[in-house]
């Protein structure tokens, strides 16, 4: 076989092959870009309160319009631009979760409806709303034991 190395020889290497994070500078980055985010949902929540929308109407409005933005940026390419600048900045929104959507459907659309589309269209977004429902029956389970 080829020659062995050691656990030390192996983390000596990965270290010298790995640029440094600069791991404050991408904080702020995604702090930022996610308060933007969350601060143009305020703004639109606010904006629907004030043309009469009850408080439930101005979240799926604020909900609907966030989701359909990060769609269109997906879409035209801008979305992957904020990921790589903000991080998780930019996938923790509901924007994220619409741009893990759209993603692999304009990935896998030319495979056709069925095979390409339907059949991937949650390949990322799917574990998140697995996961997501699981987590959230287990609680319901802790939650109606203890309270």
């Amino acid at each position: 076989m080829g020659k062995e190395i050691t656990k030390e020889q192996y983390d000596k290497m990965v270290k010298k092959a790995s640029p440094d994070s600069p791991i404050l500078k991408n904080c702020i980055k995604a702090f930022i870009v996610g308060g933007v985010i969350c601060t143009v949902g305020q703004i639109i929540t606010n904006i629907a309160k004030l043309w009469g929308a009850d408080v439930e109407e101005a979240g799926t409005y604020t909900s609907v319009i966030l989701v359909v933005a990060a769609s269109l940026l997906t879409g035209l390419g801008l979305y992957s631009k904020l990921g790589k600048f903000a991080g998780a900045g930019s996938i923790v929104p509901i924007t994220g979760f619409s741009n893990s959507v759209t993603s692999p459907a304009i990935e896998f659309k030319k495979e056709g409806m069925i095979l390409g589309l339907g059949a991937k269209i949650f390949i990322v977004a799917g574990p998140v709303i697995l996961y997501g429902v699981l987590t959230s029956v287990l609680v319901g389970i802790v939650y109606y034991f203890l309270g």
